[in-house]
C-alpha cells in the first residue's frame, strides 16, 4: 500500500513516529518543542494574545512558563508541540500537569509547584496558530494530537481555559466535546474554563 494522496493528508492527522512524537496533517508537521524554538514560540504566543487584545499586566496574560519549558512541560508528564510548514513554526500547543500552575490571578505571577502527584488532570494550554495560516485545521490537528498524548500518559481529565474574547478557541474546544465548567472575571476579562473526560 502506497502513501496517502495529498487530499487525504489534508483531512487526517497521521502519527508518523511514536517517540519523540511526530504527526503530519497535510503540509503541517507536528513535533516536540526544542530549546532552539524558544524565541519563535514566545513570539507566536505574544502575537496570538495581541490578536485578541490581551497584553502584559492585564492579569490574564503571562509567559513565565516559556522560560521553564523543560520543567513545566517536558520533564513532568507533559508535552509541548510545535507545528511547522517547511522550516517555519506556525502553530503550537502544550500539555502540563494541572497541579503545576495555579489557576486564576495567582497564575499570572509565576507560581510553580513541582510536587509529585497522581496523574489525574492535565491542562491543554498555549494553543496558537499564526494568523496568516488560521482556518486550515491546524488548531484542530493540535488538539487531536495533544488529546492523544494525554491519553497515552494516563490522564483521566483534560482541562483548559481561554478568554471570552478567543471565540475560535472556544469553538474548537466545543467541537472536540469539551464542556464549560465555570467563568471568572480577571482584570475585566472573562476567563472561560473547560473540561473533558478521557476514556
Amino acid at each position: 500500500m502506497g502513501p496517502p494522496d495529498s487530499a487525504s493528508w489534508q483531512s487526517h492527522l497521521v502519527r508518523v513516529q511514536a517517540e519523540p512524537p511526530i504527526w503530519r496533517f497535510g503540509d503541517l508537521w507536528l513535533r516536540r518543542y526544542r530549546a532552539a524554538d524558544h524565541a519563535t514560540v514566545l513570539a507566536l504566543h505574544r502575537e496570538g494574545l495581541a490578536q485578541v487584545g490581551l497584553r502584559p499586566g492585564d492579569g490574564v496574560y503571562y509567559d513565565h512558563d516559556f522560560f521553564r519549558m523543560e520543567d513545566i512541560y517536558l520533564r513532568n508528564d507533559g508535552e509541548f508541540l510545535v507545528g511547522e510548514l517547511g522550516d517555519r513554526i506556525v502553530a503550537m500547543g502544550g500539555l502540563r500537569r494541572a497541579d503545576l500552575i495555579p489557576g486564576g490571578h495567582a497564575r499570572a505571577f509565576g507560581a510553580y509547584t513541582p510536587e509529585p502527584s497522581a496523574l489525574d488532570a492535565v491542562e491543554m494550554v498555549r494553543l496558537r496558530v499564526l494568523p496568516a495560516v488560521q482556518r486550515r485545521g491546524y488548531g484542530a490537528a493540535l488538539v487531536q494530537a495533544l488529546e492523544e498524548r494525554a491519553a497515552e500518559y494516563g490522564y483521566r481529565v483534560l482541562r483548559a481555559d481561554t478568554t471570552e474574547l478567543q471565540t475560535p478557541a472556544l469553538a474548537l474546544y466545543r467541537k472536540f466535546g469539551w464542556t464549560e465548567t465555570r467563568r471568572e472575571t480577571i482584570g475585566g476579562i472573562v476567563n472561560v474554563y473547560l473540561e473533558k473526560p478521557l476514556p
